[in-house]
């Protein structure tokens, strides 16, 4: 029998639900654990086996012993595992716990459990020890504008930065991470559109320093403890951000908006490069 799971979403949001993953694993044992998400994550993630889902569905799964979904609060995520003739469908609202808008990602979804009966850690998100002795790399790119510093701050801040540096991304990022790295000067390495998902995780377990936004990159941070400076908004790290200080720095000046904007958010341009360069100086790395 299997347990399938359902969070058709980017690297970051599936990083936060790592913890719910290994619950999941805990509390049905023996049982297959199936990933409804996308399959290019598969590497990174503690499942038995991902069957490619992107957004809220269909899930093409049928009968499992239990369906969870990490997806949303629905209702077409909802309604996609219901097709799937679930013996048990567990999920925010029916008759599982309320959706809270407020509350961080991580914690979300462990408490959807622990309503269920299933213990859940939200600190339980490592995926393996920081190795270091790597370039330092910066990832100016996310998946809305709203949530991108601008190129030319970051070029600044690379141009300041010691040793080898590499700028990251995906393949439609590369032009964003070639203006960045000529601004500096030609201080950084263009690697976008260079990295699978296992060489990018890789890369950055064995960074110096990681230097983001709100990405996914932000997380693979977090789940290696590799030192990093984050820089958010509009989404609050209260909700996003990591759980623990650890080797990270957090920045953010406050002020919420629409994290899928078309333009980036004024709070995050309230972020100055003077403060990045400050936060690179008191992280631990």
């Amino acid at each position: 029998m299997a347990v399938v799971a359902l969070r058709g979403l980017g690297l970051g949001d599936l990083l936060v639900a790592v913890p719910a993953l290994r619950a999941l694993r805990r509390g049905f044992p023996g049982r297959r654990l199936v990933l409804a998400g996308p399959a290019s994550l598969a590497p990174l993630l503690p499942v038995d086996e991902v069957v490619e889902v992107r957004g809220p569905g269909p899930v093409p799964v049928r009968e499992p012993e239990v369906a969870v979904n990490l997806h949303g609060k629905g209702p077409q995520s909802v309604e996609a595992l219901r097709r799937t003739r679930p013996g048990r469908l567990l999920t925010h609202g029916e008759d599982g716990p309320p959706w809270r808008e407020e509350v961080h990602e991580v914690r979300r979804w462990c408490e959807l459990l622990e309503w269920y009966g299933l213990a859940a850690d939200p600190l339980d998100l490592r995926l393996g020890s920081h190795l270091g002795g790597g370039p330092i790399v910066v990832h100016p790119g996310a998946a809305y504008p709203a949530r991108r510093w601008p190129a030319e701050r970051f070029a600044k801040v690379v141009a300041a930065l010691p040793g080898e540096v590499v700028v990251t991304g995906s393949a439609d990022e590369r032009p964003l991470a070639a203006e960045v790295a000529e601004l500096s000067g030609g201080r950084a390495e263009v690697l976008a559109g260079e990295t699978d998902v296992p060489a990018l995780a890789d890369l950055v377990r064995r960074a110096r320093l990681v230097i983001c936004g709100d990405t996914g990159v932000a997380h693979l941070a977090t789940a290696y403890g590799t030192p990093s400076v984050l820089l958010f908004g509009p989404t609050p790290p209260a909700r996003w951000g990591p759980l623990t200080d650890g080797p990270h720095v957090v920045l953010w000046k406050g002020s919420e908006g629409d994290p899928h904007g078309r333009s980036v958010d004024p709070g995050l341009l309230r972020i100055e490069v003077s403060d990045v360069l400050e936060a690179i100086s008191c992280v631990r790395w």
